[in-house]
């Protein structure tokens, strides 16, 4: 996952959109990507990413689908309050003419356009009971806080020291509130695709030359599960829809956007991968991929460039780090939110921002597995956002849907995957790998 929530505040085109989609995905996991990719075996790790880059397509396309139904039954529901307090009304609007008296009234409006943003928490407390929600608030929250220690991990320089000057310079904006990022995504975009498309050059010109020292296995079974963990977290997105698709001006053209993007997506990362493994020897290959290119002279040789790839993690992990926090800080307010209550002043601006920022900072000090811990959050909390939690949602927002709108109600942006058989499909798929890399870890820890 990469550049945080998109809030420019105005609405953009479908292009723009798909540019803003790239670099929402493309970010951290990137980086890491190559050395598991390399540790899996060539053949291994191209058959699986592609595979995993379909599950995040196919739960993409539901999360949009639940958008939608959540915009049409927040409609309904206004609607049927309206309906409810018009004491002049002779009966109330059935069920069966809603869709007809409505449209004759406002002039065809499409009670399943996604015009109102409702973020995916919103849509758990429309379509989950209760122990359902705070599942889904248990599970964002681990995430972040993995989003979180894997930034304060991953500057690529001394970790005590750095841990330090990076809590001490961004963890004061968990006690704020982080807006307006339009221009921070605008240059933090810039330099990343700077720093992918010459790192990909560089390998490109080694490998041309006859230089490269890379010679990758075919395949490797013991790498699949932190391949797998660190796929599902360089593919998440879903979290962040609502923000990314709801400003598209134009929706008419969203299931072909997002088709797009996956596939740019997943050629990009191939490529950075491919290069990576045939140009540098896989036992060298770094957990922070830049590393190779600041720490060998004879694959740039340019002080400037170099000091610019060794940077450019840390400029792009400081922009992200305290929206990050800030949302998981609020995260942690809705979790324990009461029905008219409000937090006492030190609760609100001292305990959250605390419990938010010192557990990411305590594993930054503690580890240096920048890959595993990679591998960790994708595996779990990332196979319950990406996977099971828009699995569900979708389910249980047909299921809402049908009585209240009919049968003859059509979604227009309902996933090309609309069988049931689909949702099974990845609640078990998520499920088999919960346990395979559960399994994995304790087999290898049984081992050691």
């Amino acid at each position: 996952m990469a550049g945080g929530i998109t809030d420019t505040g105005e609405p953009y085109s479908a292009f723009v959109g798909l540019v803003y989609m790239f670099n929402l995905i493309v970010g951290t996991g990137a980086l890491t990507m190559p050395r598991a990719f390399a540790e899996a075996g060539w053949v291994v790790s191209l058959s699986l990413i592609a595979f995993l880059a379909f599950m995040s397509y196919m739960t993409t396309t539901f999360v949009i689908e639940a958008m939608a139904a959540a915009n049409a039954q927040l409609r309904w529901k206004r609607r049927e309050a309206d309906d409810t307090s018009n004491i002049n009304k002779q009966h109330l609007m059935s069920v069966e003419n809603f869709f007809p008296v409505s449209t004759e009234r406002s002039g065809h409006v499409d009670h399943f356009d996604i015009v109102e943003r409702v973020e995916m928490g919103q849509m758990a407390s429309m379509f989950f009971n209760k122990v359902g929600v705070n599942m889904f608030y248990i599970c964002i929250i681990v995430y972040l806080y993995g989003d979180l220690a894997i930034y304060a991990a991953a500057v690529p320089i001394s970790l005590m020291e750095v841990a330090c000057l990076f809590t001490l310079l961004l963890g004061p904006f968990t006690f704020f509130n982080a807006q307006k990022t339009k221009y921070l995504q605008i240059l933090t975009s810039v330099m990343r695709w700077i720093a992918f498309t010459m790192m990909i050059i560089l390998a490109l010109i080694r490998i041309g030359k006859g230089a490269g020292e890379g010679r990758p296995p075919v395949a490797n079974l013991s790498g699949v599960p932190n391949l797998f963990g660190v796929c599902v977290y360089s593919f998440m997105c879903q979290h962040s829809l609502p923000s990314l698709v709801t400003p598209i001006s134009d929706k008419k053209r969203v299931g072909t956007l997002v088709l797009a993007d996956y596939v740019l997506i997943l050629g990009f990362y191939v490529l950075l991968s491919f290069t990576a493994i045939f140009c540098f020897d896989s036992s060298l290959l770094h957990d922070m991929y830049t590393l190779n290119f600041t720490d060998n002279c004879n694959v740039l040789d340019i002080p400037v460039l170099r000091y610019f790839l060794g940077l450019f993690p840390v400029f792009t992990i400081s922009t992200n780090f305290p929206i990050i926090a800030v949302t998981l800080r609020n995260n942690w307010k809705t979790l324990f939110h009461r029905d008219g209550g409000t937090y006492p002043w030190v609760v609100d601006r001292i305990v959250f921002p605390l419990i938010t920022l010192v557990p990411p900072v305590i594993v930054a000090f503690c580890t240096h597995n920048l890959e595993s811990l990679v591998g960790i959050t994708g595996s779990y909390a990332g196979t319950g956002i990406q996977y099971i939690i828009p699995a569900f949602l979708v389910f249980y927002a047909r299921r809402h849907l049908e009585p209240v709108m009919g049968r003859d109600a059509v979604n227009k942006h309902r996933s090309p995957f609309r069988h049931a058989f689909w949702v099974w499909f990845v609640v078990a798929w998520a499920a088999s790998c919960l346990m395979f890399v559960t399994a994995n870890i304790i087999l290898t820890d049984t081992k050691k």
